[in-house]
């Protein structure tokens, strides 16, 4: 097992292909931090420059909690930013403007990410332990696991860029029900909603979450599935199913003629494994990216 690097408040370690990406601070039940922020944000540099990288699991540290939202040590000041801005913690942001989400720098960071993610739900996921979840591509939830948008119940609202991930995961009714009451729900209900694909013992958590990256890993093209989730993502914005036509051309033209579609069709028919030679590091096609991306606007003072 190989861990590129050591952090302060995550771990990241890679075998056989996979990432594990885990939320690392046991004596605060994992929660949020900016220093947790800069981390997950390098974590998701490091696995798409990888290419020994294919997938991407995401957990947390512990039995009790996946994360137990932001830390909120800071006590009536903890959502203050501009009270904030002079802590030891805030000192790396000074170049940044602060008024800026750090929620959504991680869940934006995770949307750009060039590798399938699937989060490992093993405990506790209230405020931004559920929110970063949203644009993981699938989520599986331990027995014990619990979650909770209960940004108004604290005062403030949904973050992360929840408004715009969450209402397309579980549709607009149960996203306002979740935020409007702001309680704490079972793993059961975030299967009968939409929120988590499927629910396991927590024994079996991580055997079940690399089993699905390990099938990812072993028999799909690198390139094909940053491509393909980029598309799936990006066309929950789009206008008309054209917009997707037009993407799906190119993709199926310019990856028609590479190497691993030959691969692809003649491992197939050899009745063996594929080896995908093309690379995300260099392998992706010339109209990738085809979207121009939307520069950070502050609005707080309009």
């Amino acid at each position: 097992m190989a861990r590129p690097k050591e952090f302060k408040e995550i771990i990241l370690d890679i075998e056989d292909g996979i990432a594990t990406l885990t939320l690392h601070r046991p004596d605060n039940m994992n929660a949020f931090t900016g220093t947790m922020m800069y981390e997950l944000i390098e974590a998701f540099d490091i696995t798409d420059a990888d290419d020994n990288v294919k997938a991407v699991i995401v957990t947390g540290h512990g039995e009790r909690a996946f994360c137990a939202g932001a830390d909120l040590s800071a006590g009536a000041k903890t959502f203050d930013y501009d009270a904030r801005s002079g802590d030891g913690e805030k000192g790396r942001t000074e170049s940044i403007d602060i008024q800026r989400d750090g929620g959504g720098r991680v869940t934006l960071r995770i949307f750009n990410s060039l590798k399938p993610v699937i989060g490992a739900i093993n405990g506790a996921a209230v405020g931004i332990g559920v929110t970063m979840q949203l644009p993981m591509d699938i989520r599986i939830a331990s027995e014990n696991a619990r979650f909770g948008f209960v940004f108004n119940k604290r005062g403030i609202n949904p973050e992360a860029a929840s408004s715009w991930f969450l209402p397309r995961l579980v549709g607009i009714q149960q996203a306002l029900e979740w935020c409007y009451t702001g309680r704490v729900f079972p793993a059961s209900e975030a299967l009968s909603g939409g929120l988590v694909s499927r629910v396991v013992p927590l024994t079996d958590l991580m055997t079940v979450a690399r089993a699905l990256a390990k099938e990812i890993a072993d028999n799909t093209a690198p390139v094909s599935n940053a491509l393909t989730r980029q598309m799936m993502w990006r066309m929950l914005g789009a206008s008309h199913p054209m917009e997707a036509h037009i993407v799906d051309s190119a993709a199926i033209y310019t990856r028609g003629k590479t190497p691993d579609a030959k691969e692809g069709v003649m491992s197939f028919l050899e009745k063996r494994q594929p080896t995908y030679p093309v690379k995300v590091s260099d392998g992706m096609p010339g109209f990738f990216p085809w979207w121009d991306e939307p520069e950070f606007e502050w609005i707080g003072n309009k």
